[in-house]
């Protein structure tokens, strides 16, 4: 590994059966620096999140954690790891604190529980039963418990699902310090805005597969030169195929009440006279929009893996 690789996954490969979830990814994360992993549901986020941490051994393929084997040398990994999952694994029972104590009693020199707590706007509840918090409390407990031991690498999933409004920015400055301090992190989400506010570089996986992979001004960068297409927005039901005639271009449903044509600006006019021949309401029409969004969803919807 380079010398400021903290984490280097290497063609690794995770079957359930005969289906293949995790398939071939490579992927490095940096000390210092946040990898964002963007996927649909079932993609392979989780899974390879699961076998980076050392829950799940791959099928095929290389996993090293500060240049170790997050298997063969666990404990060496875990001292300098924090992981937090979707479904934490925490006592019902038990009070933020005395969770917090419980890990913290594991690491050699952890953090200081009642200053997390603040950090974390815990404090109110850190005497209450787990099992009474709110969803949000609960997230930001286990990324307090991912935190605790002073890691040097930090897997994160889905680690602001679930929060409000404020305590979402709250983490995100929390991770933003945890970065310039040289952590190495590693985060999956479904928050487009997320992973634009945060990650230095955006990962996208599909069918387990990486689709691609750079920083996210630059995968939005690309897609905007891989051709003109047009946005084309209408609260009408539209026949796809008539419109694809009538412009001469491939179009795409794109979400609710957008439509994706292939086309450049020279096309405009035929759209907007085919909307106002049938009385159709045509809300907006815009050339080459692209966003991380718009990146995501067309790296996604390229096929069958």
């Amino acid at each position: 590994m380079a010398n400021d690789t903290a984490v280097a996954v290497e063609e690794l490969t995770k079957r359930y059966g005969g289906r293949t979830v995790v398939d071939a990814v490579s992927l490095r994360v940096d000390a210092g620096a946040v990898v964002a992993l963007l996927g649909p549901n079932g993609a392979g986020k989780t899974t390879t999140v699961e076998c980076i941490a050392g829950f799940r051994t791959p099928d095929a393929g290389t996993v090293q954690v500060l240049g170790a084997d997050p298997r063969a040398d666990r404990d060496e990994v875990m001292a300098r790891m924090g992981v937090m999952l979707q479904e934490g694994g925490t006592y019902q029972a038990a009070t933020p604190r005395e969770m917090l104590r419980l890990y913290a009693a594991l690491y050699p020199h952890p953090l200081d529980i009642d200053a997390l707590l603040e950090r974390l706007g815990l404090t109110e509840p850190a005497r209450r039963r787990i099992r009474t918090l709110s969803g949000g409390q609960k997230q930001r407990l286990n990324l307090a418990l991912a935190l605790v031991g002073r890691p040097s690498v930090l897997l994160l999933d889905e680690p602001t699902s679930g929060m409000d409004p404020q305590a979402r920015l709250d983490a995100w400055d929390l991770v933003r310090e945890l970065r310039d301090d040289g952590l190495a992190i590693l985060l999956t989400t479904h928050f487009m805005d997320e992973a634009e506010r945060l990650a230095d570089v955006v990962a996208v996986i599909d069918g387990g597969r990486l689709r691609a992979v750079d920083s996210p001004a630059a995968l939005v960068a690309a897609d905007a030169r891989t051709g003109s297409h047009l946005l084309v927005t209408s609260v009408e039901n539209v026949d796809i195929a008539g419109l694809a005639a009538a412009v001469g271009a491939a179009v795409t449903p794109d979400g609710d009440g957008r439509w994706l044509l292939e086309a450049g600006p020279e096309a405009i006019p035929r759209v907007t006279a085919w909307f106002a021949e049938r009385s159709l309401t045509l809300t907006g029409i815009s050339v080459n929009p692209t966003s991380l969004e718009d990146v995501f969803l067309r790296l996604t919807r390229q096929g069958e893996p």
